[in-house]
């Protein structure tokens, strides 16, 4: 089976309306219309795939959304396997122009039965035959239960997988209490899932809990990785990158997990995961990154301030 398996727990068609200007409460006519198959998850796969990783996407499908994004997929030739649910995948609508960040609108999702979980749950261990790293990544769809996201560590660890988690809320703290090899929060989603006023206490809570590292997204100030030890590996942002940041933090994870099914460090990891983030910002949509940038940025050398 595949390097690298990844759940989407809640897939999306993705509709990207780019707008000459983004005004509330007025009329706009959309200058161009993009549809993609989405979600976080799906977004990772799409980059790991991009790389040359031999990624497979898992995720519940339903509905003629669900058929829609299956073919998508089919189409860009990324492989997965869908789940069969009884009700329709959601979209979100993100609106994008070239002066402000972009909005995005999420439908909640759909309601997924116990015994539809279940047969993910079968899917899920049996792609893991071989597998190096399970990658959960995003929300969960409405109604589902944080513990899921325990369930699937657990089953990846019963097969010897490393697990890499990108999720947030109650959902992140389940995810630390099972285990996870790596969580990958961001700034805001470490502080509302902890309560802590700090990203070290924060990182420290999710390791007390049970997880591995924990590398925080910071936005305009990098990256940075906690370790069990008490070490802090921070790598900077890619200076002067201006586009769509949608995708930027799906990106980094994929650039993350493509360093480690290679066997690199946590510092490359870290610098990898940077420079795929900032290839993502110059692409329209997210799923995508430039990949003649993401050589560039990733072979430049780290400038001051880098890693402490």
């Amino acid at each position: 089976m595949a390097a690298v398996v990844v759940i989407t727990p809640n897939p999306a068609i993705d509709v990207t309306y780019r707008v000459a200007e983004q005004r509330i409460g007025s009329t706009q006519r959309v200058t161009e219309t993009i549809r993609t198959p989405g979600g976080k998850g799906i977004n990772v796969v799409r980059v790991l795939a991009s790389l040359g990783v031999d990624a497979l996407s898992l995720a519940p499908l339903g509905g003629a959304s669900g058929t829609w994004m299956s073919e998508a997929l089919d189409r860009l030739g990324i492989a997965h396997l869908d789940a069969p649910i009884q009700a329709e995948t959601r979209s979100t609508v993100t609106v994008v122009d070239d002066h402000a960040h972009p909005t995005m609108f999420g439908e909640a999702g759909p309601m997924v039965s116990a015994a539809e979980w279940e047969h993910l749950d079968a899917m899920l261990a049996a792609a893991l035959d071989g597998a190096d790293v399970l990658v959960v990544s995003g929300s969960l769809p409405h109604g589902a239960d944080p513990s899921l996201v325990g369930r699937w560590i657990r089953i990846a660890h019963e097969h010897g997988v490393l697990t890499v988690v990108d999720v947030s809320g109650p959902a992140l703290l389940a995810a630390a209490d099972a285990g996870a090899s790596i969580l990958k929060p961001n700034r805001e989603e470490l502080a509302e899932a902890t309560g802590m006023p700090s990203e070290e206490q924060g990182a420290a809570a999710l390791i007390a809990r049970g997880a591995g590292t924990v590398v925080v997204s910071r936005g305009a100030d990098g990256i940075g990785a906690h370790t069990p030890t008490g070490d802090v590996i921070t790598v900077p942002p890619v200076p002067g990158i201006v586009g769509n940041p949608t995708g930027a933090g799906d990106a980094a994870t994929a650039g993350l997990v493509d360093a480690i099914v290679g066997g690199a460090d946590l510092e490359s990891a870290l610098r990898r995961a940077a420079a795929a983030g900032a290839a993502a910002v110059l692409r329209p949509v997210a799923g995508e990154i430039e990949l003649a940038a993401f050589t560039r940025f990733h072979s430049a050398p780290i400038p001051p301030g880098g890693p402490a």
